[in-house]
């Protein structure tokens, strides 16, 4: 395994935080919510996707620091910043975000929706009518669920789970049994949903929602008879949920993992979070109990979990509210009549999703599992959903008798429990299920056919930048390509080889390979790009990807620009470079896109020497990428399909001055300015390649 470069060897002031840098995505997201050109429920969405992002910044990044913090480790990253520190600072930009979040959730997002007759009908607003209903809703479908459970020494604090929401009850008075602990919690099952939309005809507005925690409120002394509630707080935690399996004690992943995940909704507190109406009694009481600072404490002005209104755009009717819908395109020459493996065969396909279908990949493989001539099938599989297409075509190749293999990662993240029973239902009918290299996440996007043709054997390939799952590819962007070229068919065949088997490494002819060559190639054609320029030549990188970090491939770029090689960056989560710093990189510009779609492209370009290079990965410039994980850097050979590449995946989101954003030297973003016309390429795309819905 190649080590990663020391982090002492560099300057620590050539480096921004990840996880500050992380955060300052979040705020680019929350300004998509806050921007009045995108459409009212989309708006919504993309306040909820804060919350849904910053869920999962607890759950592994914060709980990480606190981890170092715990062993007492004092070692700062690249960036110098030791976790003590760190976590000061997280808590404080966090802080800031959520109090942006709840105001402009309720200061403009509620009273906008309630404009167009989509209201959250608040509790001291409710009508009689309404009371009755809601009334009856709680004693029918939320009561009978519920145990109230009294605090005392027969009755210690329950077991809470990771993100669930919870209600700290203040009671006065002794009960049947005398008990007078005057504090009770109640678990709201996940079962139960948190938004609850109100019958039309006791409602003055089109879509009228009341949520759970205002049911909870309003009937909660319902629990507790004879009691007198004195108040009711919602609360929430949020937990360590990074799984850790011991590569020296484990014998059988796949045991390992389960007994992992059934302790996942049960680790370490992280981050508590409380509505602004909780006293400050109460927050001490949570506070202690889980063993949580000050700093760890988040008051909301509304329900702790904004996750849960991510479902309300999907409810209401209101195609105006929302973007408009459309058809993903298909490329010429892959007419669902046509035979796909000849089309294939005539020609490389590029497929630009979601602009494009997703549909072709599928065809592939439902064509390959009822074509005599398919012998055998690979696939690598990171995520692709519990209910895959593409998995029911492996099924029925397997049971057909052909030989079906399946590289499954049960490590990846939050969705270890889906690929668990994934590969059960696998290895059911047959399918060859193997689960990459111990310590490496296989992460490549990689499916093969071996086809018999004309009494020789012809590889096929579909390599992609993103993952097998087909919802996905209607919401991120990524490239797929179609090929059978004989020389990238036998680097394919040899990796999964690799990862199957075992024997040493060896060179492959096109890919780029991590943990092996990847990264040293990269680094390479960063540095023959910087000697072109030193020789007076030209020299020219532009770069795509969703997080630069790796601190040697940092260092190469800076050499690069004091070389006077001129520099794009497209990076559109956190990234550890400073850009535009004088004396060191000058010549780099780092800027990001957000919108619509999720970017999710990783693209590659070198000018070398005029041959240009360009380069499709599954791996962002990450230590992890680089180094632990089994990745793949494909060329994209035909110069046909080179030049959409640079048009759709570059330049045009190097044009972007609709949701582009710059990023200045101190880690900050700045909106691009609109000057003239204003280009948005995830626009431009869906207008050259995809239809009307």
């Amino acid at each position: 395994m190649r080590q990663t470069p020391s982090k002492r060897d560099y300057p620590a002031d050539h480096f921004i935080n990840r996880e500050l840098s992380l955060l300052q995505f979040q705020r680019r997201v929350l300004a998509q919510a806050a921007d009045k050109r995108v459409p009212l429920l989309e708006r919504l969405r993309f306040l909820c996707i804060v919350s849904s992002n910053l869920d999962e910044f607890f759950e592994i990044r914060v709980s990480g620091i606190k981890e170092q913090i715990r062993l007492g480790s004092r070692s700062a990253g690249s960036d110098g910043i030791a976790p003590t520190e760190l976590l000061e600072r997280v808590s404080e930009e966090v802080h800031s975000i959520i109090a942006e979040q709840y105001s402009l959730l309720n200061d403009e997002i509620l009273p906008a929706l309630e404009r167009e007759g989509i209201t959250f009908v608040r509790r001291s607003l409710w009508a009689e009518a309404q009371s009755d209903w809601i009334r009856e809703y709680f004693r029918r479908e939320v009561s009978p669920v519920l145990t109230p459970i009294g605090l005392d020494p027969a009755h210690p604090f329950p077991r809470i789970l990771n993100k669930s929401l919870n209600f700290a009850i203040e009671l006065e008075g002794r009960d049947a049994f005398g008990r007078d602990s005057g504090v009770a919690i109640v678990q709201a099952p996940r079962a139960l949903p948190r938004v609850i939309r109100l019958p039309r005809d006791i409602c003055d507005h089109e879509y009228s929602f009341v949520f759970l925690s205002s049911i909870m409120h309003a009937h909660v002394e319902e629990l507790f008879s004879g009691m007198k509630v004195l108040d009711c707080y919602q609360f929430r935690v949020t937990r360590n949920s990074d799984l850790f399996v011991d590569e020296e004690e484990v014998k059988d992943l796949r045991a390992s993992l389960k007994g992992e995940l059934q302790q996942r909704h049960f680790g370490d507190a992280v981050r508590l979070e409380v509505a602004d109406t909780c006293s400050e009694q109460m927050e001490a009481f949570l506070l202690q109990h889980f063993k949580l600072a000050r700093r760890d404490l988040y008051k909301t002005p509304g329900i702790v979990n904004l996750v849960r209104l991510m479902q309300v755009p999907d409810w209401v009717a209101r195609p105006d509210l929302s973007y408009q819908p459309f058809l993903p395109g298909v490329p010429k020459g892959l007419d669902k009549k046509r035979d796909i493996f000849a089309a294939v065969r005539k020609q490389d396909v590029l497929l630009h999703h979601p602009f494009q279908s997703f549909s072709p990949v599928i065809q592939l493989l439902r064509s390959a599992a009822d074509d005599p001539q398919v012998l055998a099938i690979k696939m690598t599989v990171y995520r692709t959903g519990t209910d895959s297409v593409l998995m029911e075509h492996l099924a029925r190749a397997a049971q057909k008798g052909k030989e079906v293999t399946v590289v499954l990662e049960l490590m990846a993240r939050f969705d270890e429990e889906a690929n668990i029973t994934l590969a059960n239902r696998l290895e059911e009918v047959g399918v060859h299920v193997v689960y990459g290299v111990f310590g490496y996440k296989t992460h490549a996007k990689l499916l093969m056919f071996v086809r018999r043709e004309e009494g020789v054997l012809r590889h096929y390939v579909h390599m992609g930048t993103g993952n097998y799952h087909p919802r996905t590819t209607r919401f991120y962007t990524d490239f797929g390509l179609l090929t059978c070229n004989e020389e990238i068919g036998r680097d394919v065949a040899e990796l999964f080889k690799q990862i199957t088997g075992l024997g040493t490494a060896t060179n492959l002819t096109h890919l780029w390979q991590a943990p092996f060559t990847l990264q040293p190639n990269v680094v390479a054609a960063i540095n023959a790009e910087a000697e072109a320029a030193r020789a007076g030549r030209r020299g020219r990188i532009i770069a795509k990807m969703n997080a630069l970090l790796e601190p040697e491939t940092i260092e190469a770029l800076y050499a690069a620009s004091q070389a006077g090689v001129s520099i794009d960056l497209i990076v559109r989560g956190p990234c550890a470079l400073k850009p535009g710093v004088r004396g060191l990189s000058d010549n780099i510009r780092v800027r990001s896109i957000v919108g619509r779609f999720l970017e999710h492209h990783r693209i590659f370009f070198f000018h070398a020497e005029g041959e240009e290079k360009l380069y499709l990965s599954s791996a962002d410039w990450m230590d992890r990428n680089f180094f632990r994980r089994v990745e793949v850097a494909f060329p994209i050979l035909d110069p046909k399909l080179k030049r959409r590449v640079m048009r759709e995946g570059l330049r045009a989101y190097l044009a972007d001055n609709a949701l582009a954003w710059e990023m200045l030297s101190n880690g900050r973003y700045r909106r691009k300015t609109t000057r003239g016309v204003r280009r948005s390429a995830q626009d431009l795309l869906l207008t050259d390649l995809a239809g009307a819905g």
